[in-house]
């Protein structure tokens, strides 16, 4: 064995930087790690007051979670809910700017990673830098570095980030989808077929859409559907001005919402996003685009993943995720500056966001918090969400290592995490030091080291849950399949 050990976090952090991505965001079922648990302090008196724009089902739901944490550590201390409704934060952040600007913030709120807190706010002078408080609780280990980077400025970090939501997401009621014949459509063009049919088969307004509260909704289907028309690299360039509104993709990309405007509801401007989910329920539509905030929503009303409802990303966007990141800063002049210190520890805390995250429908932005407590499409979802790291493309089937990274596969684990990936094997190397990052430790046994099992002895299904059941505990032998024998097999026995 070589003499460098290396921990799962290491590992994580060296393969990536080497591989030419920062590991972003494993599979929630990567590196499974239970949740701590708080213990009651006695520090902490006086009020604590939360501003943000969580008033809708699940979304509520979470940020209590987070109260309940925050009111064990610190009991004597009084929390006010200050959340003003309203869709995307319209009208909250009117309120939120009279209040900063008359010198009466809160003690903390919520607000969008990026240049919605730099370009305002810190550009502003009116937040204190977090630095100090990111290091001594020791985020950098835990929070992807591409995350930390869209919440700095100069030097300093500016805000803590809680979540991580997908913006691009296509949202059905699978139960009216399947009765009427319909499929899940991955293409623009597919969405536009299916809309025809289910309009012909009775269903008048298939797709649900809101526009009340500032018509961010209608502004994010534009954005998905340039993503769709342009990819990755385009849509940044017409978000930053170095490409027009006038190019012909996004000429495009509005010519496929007008073709589907015609079958969404007429009363749009009257209703928010959590209203139109409300038409999935009820099947008075079957499709709406939507971030996966929806997802808590669908849940809080009972709403049961892949029985009930179904989701793929916007059409024509596979394999691309368009991050939406909620972060909690902390205003100069905070009234209760202490207390909202330790606000901002629990918005960070493993504990804190394995509470928040299942009733928020997003994932967590931390990468060690275990999937238990979060439903098969957060757990399950396809491999783009899993893969937050977007600047890796999908590897192509025929081109997939079962060594991920390992293998010369820099879209494999531990940069993502797919069926295939042989973690045990890629994980028994790596700490071995047998890797090609390592090379004076890159030799046998150390780049051999295996269980025996290098694939599935079942192939996957085609649809959910992909795997096939697993072997009994108490089955002994059996069929397994070993398509490397000269590997140093740690399972000589190849027992299940």
């Amino acid at each position: 064995m070589g003499n460098e050990r290396w921990t799962r976090r290491q590992f994580v952090g060296r393969a990536g930087k080497t591989a030419g991505g920062v590991v972003l965001g494993l599979s929630l079922a990567d590196f499974l790690a239970a949740c701590g648990t708080s213990s009651p302090g006695t520090a902490g008196t006086g009020k604590l007051e939360i501003f943000s724009w969580w008033t809708g089902p699940g979304e509520k739901d979470g940020l209590a979670e987070m109260f309940k944490i925050y009111k064990n550590k610190y009991p004597n201390v009084t929390i006010t809910n200050s959340a003003v409704a309203g869709g995307a934060g319209s009208t909250a952040k009117a309120v939120l700017a009279t209040r900063m600007q008359g010198g009466r913030p809160p003690d903390s709120f919520q607000v969008h990673a990026g240049q919605e807190l730099i370009a305002s706010w810190v550009k502003a002078n009116k937040m204190e830098a977090i630095t100090s408080i990111w290091n001594s609780e020791g985020w950098d280990s835990k929070i992807p570095k591409d995350l930390k980077d869209i919440v700095s400025s100069n030097g300093d970090v500016w805000s803590v980030p809680v979540n991580v939501h997908r913006g691009n997401a296509l949202w059905y009621n699978k139960k009216v989808l399947d009765s009427k014949g319909v499929s899940p459509p991955d293409t623009p063009e597919q969405l536009t077929s299916a809309l025809s049919s289910l309009k012909a088969k009775g269903i008048a307004n298939p797709l649900a859409l809101a526009s009340k509260g500032g018509n961010w909704q209608v502004q994010m289907l534009l954005e998905n559907n340039i993503l769709a028309a342009g990819g990755a690299d385009f849509y940044k360039n017409v978000m930053s001005g170095k490409a027009s509104f006038t190019d012909a993709k996004v000429v495009q990309a509005l010519t496929w919402m007008k073709q589907w405007l015609p079958y969404a509801n007429t009363d749009n401007s009257s209703i928010d996003w959590d209203e139109a989910d409300n038409r999935l329920i009820a099947g008075t539509a079957v499709f709406h685009i939507m971030g996966d905030w929806a997802k808590g929503d669908f849940t809080s009303k009972n709403w049961v993943p892949n029985t009930d409802f179904g989701v793929v990303p916007s059409p024509g966007t596979k394999g691309k995720y368009m991050i939406v990141c909620d972060t909690f800063g902390l205003p100069k002049g905070a009234p209760d500056r202490d207390n909202a210190v330790g606000w901002l520890k629990v918005c960070g805390s493993q504990e804190g966001q394995a509470a928040f995250n299942p009733k928020k429908g997003s994932i967590p932005a931390r990468t060690d918090v275990s999937p238990s407590g979060f439903d098969v499409i957060a757990q399950c979802d396809n491999a783009d969400e899993l893969r937050l790291n977007v600047s890796i493309p999908p590897t192509p089937a025929d081109k997939m290592s079962r060594m991920g990274v390992l293998g010369g596969d820099n879209a494999g684990f531990p940069n993502g995490r797919r069926p295939a990936d042989d973690v045990v094997d890629i994980e028994l190397r790596a700490l071995a030091g047998g890797t090609p990052f390592t090379p004076a430790y890159n030799v046998s046994p150390n780049n051999a080291l295996g269980d025996g099992i290098d694939k599935n002895d079942t192939p996957f299904f085609s649809t959910f849950p992909f795997l096939a059941s697993p072997h009994p505990g108490n089955e002994v032998g059996g069929p397994r399949v070993n398509s490397n024998p000269g590997s140093t097999n740690l399972n000589p026995n190849n027992l299940p």
